[in-house]
């Protein structure tokens, strides 16, 4: 047997202690949101357990140990004396939903995966192949992919990606067309339909219960006379031709990327574009060992690689396929024209084209 190495062993004690009490702080997190704790705390003023409990009409003794959990997590500042306080940063992160950083759908997200019943699923996809369907997961799964992905989408969708198309605006500021493959609840579609109010825009998603919601997010927002929404897979979505065809943070997630991708040439115009939105990563493995590629590849685990693999073809692109092998999709898909058009901290857009 051999020596173990005491420095090497405590460092990895130290990660685990440090992900013991992050797995801890998700749902502490979460139940701070339901509670109305966070959006107490948006004045940025330090206050006791005492007068947050009254202002938020729960219990002084709970509160006080929900602080104090939070102040060591880093996501609540304390500041002495028996008082906290939530910094700007903070508020950006756990407040403030239309922050570019919000991040508890991703919280919601995750957490939707820890029951024992979508353990269940997933140990039954892992010993026979089978994957998980997205419809098999928890509606939180939905709600929280939802809010994890809208604030990144409202910060530079209609600002930075679509102008990083080529001709692409110009078009839709005219009256051009939109698929939205794998739309979920609709803020992509939304988004853009009330960026370019001549431009017709239609959301697809198998998903019953999702495209529900995105009817009802347009006509919350004002939007239904020009976006609207159809139960289609990403193979036998129709209305075309478009101009524009956009994947956002789904097409490693479908069973055959390439079916979609081939679908998708037939119903563009003959200068029509196909927008894929995907999860930043490097091409190498080594390039996405880190804390991104983490999230992305444990998401790839419990949720997107079973979701391909349940569906035919079952190709497993995974989170973090990279561009390499996202381009090798589209040329099989007789996509001639590749190219990486934008990228933020967590995702790269890719222009592809016949």
């Amino acid at each position: 047997m051999s020596t173990v190495d005491e420095t090497k062993l405590n460092d990895l004690l130290g990660k685990v202690v440090t992900d013991l009490g992050a797995v801890a702080a998700v749902p502490l997190a979460l139940l701070g949101e339901r509670l109305g704790l966070f959006r107490a705390l948006l004045d940025g003023k330090a206050v006791t357990p005492g007068q947050l409990a009254e202002r938020t009409r729960t219990v002084e003794r709970n509160v006080r140990e929900w602080l104090a959990a939070m102040a060591a997590s880093g996501y609540l500042t304390y500041e002495g004396g028996d008082r906290f306080r939530m910094a700007p940063e903070q508020s950006a992160a756990f407040a403030d939903e239309n922050s570019p950083v919000f991040v508890l759908g991703g919280y919601q997200s995750f957490l939707s995966c820890a029951s024992v019943e979508e353990r269940e699923r997933l140990e039954r996809a892992f010993r026979d192949g089978r994957g998980v369907g997205w419809h098999e997961h928890h509606p939180d799964l939905f709600a929280g992919t939802a809010r994890f992905y809208r604030p990144g989408y409202a910060a530079h969708l209609v600002d930075e990606w679509l102008p990083a198309l080529t001709g692409v605006v110009e078009k839709l500021r005219t009256g051009g067309r939109v698929a939205d493959v794998g739309c979920g609840v609709g803020h992509s579609t939304v988004m853009i339909g009330k960026a370019f109010p001549a431009a017709l825009v239609t959301g697809f998603d198998n998903h019953g219960p999702s495209v529900d919601a995105a009817r009802e997010l347009a006509a919350e927002t004002g939007v239904e006379d020009r976006v609207s929404f159809e139960v289609a897979g990403a193979k036998d979505f129709a209305g075309g031709p478009y101009e524009l065809i956009a994947f956002f943070d789904c097409l490693h997630d479908m069973g055959d990327p390439v079916g979609a991708l081939a679908h998708s040439t037939e119903q563009l115009t003959e200068d029509g574009c196909i927008m894929l939105v995907e999860p930043l990563a490097g091409d190498r493995l080594e390039e996405n060992l880190n804390p991104l590629g983490r999230a992305f590849y444990s998401a790839s685990t419990l949720i997107c690689t079973p979701a391909s693999q349940s569906q035919e073809v079952g190709r497993a692109l995974g989170a973090q396929a990279g561009e390499e092998r996202t381009r090798q999709v589209a040329s099989e898909a007789g996509l001639t024209r590749f190219r990486r058009a934008a990228e933020t901290p967590f995702n790269i857009v890719y222009e592809a084209r016949i």
